[in-house]
């Protein structure tokens, strides 16, 4: 029940429908019995500027969760950003402070690891391999680094765009093996699925059959696609015996991290 004296957290992107942090912020805040809701907003790139000048004023809302497509555009447009948001120049959180002043973090790599961790996967003198490097491409890529794998495998439709973030990521981390060029999936402890391929039931694939013929079972294999929740390559990897992470259950993961930024939650949930 939302009340006049209920404190409210957002979501923000578009389309929105198929997002999972509304259900989970939502479900905590009742079990837990906080008057709080998480509200979900599908908002068209033209009202950006609008919203934020709302959201600096709005005095019941802590902060907003960001989504596709606006982890990137959003970055100029705030007042301040944690190191990685800076580095990465990408949000997928935001802080309304006292004043109205908005702050941004990138806590998608944070979540990414806390899931994986559930797998058993630690990553420290690992081998990974992570398609797409758009806003969460890169934050798992960043997250991944500082965590401390031996290489890193960066693909992406867009060699451009992929050179630049592993030029990026060389910059930060120059003790890592860090290239954008692979042959076999075979040596690859995690393939990670970055991108939007897979989404909206098209039965699409990140990455070639004659690839995915390499894929080993002991490879754990993760989406951050999270409709359908059995993307494609989940379903393939799970045929080949390997373990599985859904994009669900990233976005569980982070609920902590997010809810912590925006001082609605404990970080550790």
């Amino acid at each position: 029940m939302i009340r006049g004296s209920t404190e409210l957290v957002a979501i923000v992107g578009s389309p929105i429908a198929q997002v999972k942090s509304p259900e989970n912020f939502n479900t905590w805040f009742a079990n837990h019995g906080q008057n709080l809701a998480m509200i979900a907003i599908d908002l068209q790139e033209a009202a950006l500027d609008a919203f934020l000048a709302s959201l600096r004023g709005w005095q019941n809302l802590r902060g907003c969760v960001v989504t596709v497509p606006y982890k990137q555009t959003l970055v100029d447009r705030l007042d301040g950003l944690s190191e990685r948001a800076a580095a990465l120049r990408s949000v997928n959180v935001i802080r309304r402070e006292s004043d109205g002043r908005l702050l941004g973090d990138n806590v998608d790599g944070e979540g990414f690891l806390n899931a994986a961790r559930q797998h058993d996967f630690q990553a420290k003198g690992k081998s990974a391999l992570v398609i797409g490097s758009g806003g969460v491409g890169s934050a798992i890529a960043y997250s991944l680094c500082q965590a401390g794998v031996r290489r890193l495998v960066i693909a992406d439709v867009s060699s451009e765009r992929a050179g630049t973030l592993a030029e990026l990521l060389r910059s930060a981390f120059p003790a890592l093996e860090i290239g954008t060029e692979y042959r076999s999936l075979d040596g690859f402890d995690l393939l990670v699925n970055a991108s939007p391929v897979g989404m909206g039931g098209t039965g699409e694939l990140p990455l070639p059959a004659e690839l995915l013929d390499s894929l080993q079972a002991a490879t754990l294999v993760a989406d951050v696609v999270t409709s359908p929740e059995i993307t494609p390559l989940l379903a393939f990897a799970r045929s080949r015996g390997c373990r599985i992470q859904t994009g669900a259950q990233m976005a569980f993961a982070q609920l902590g991290n997010l809810g912590a930024f925006m001082g609605v939650t404990p970080l550790e949930i």
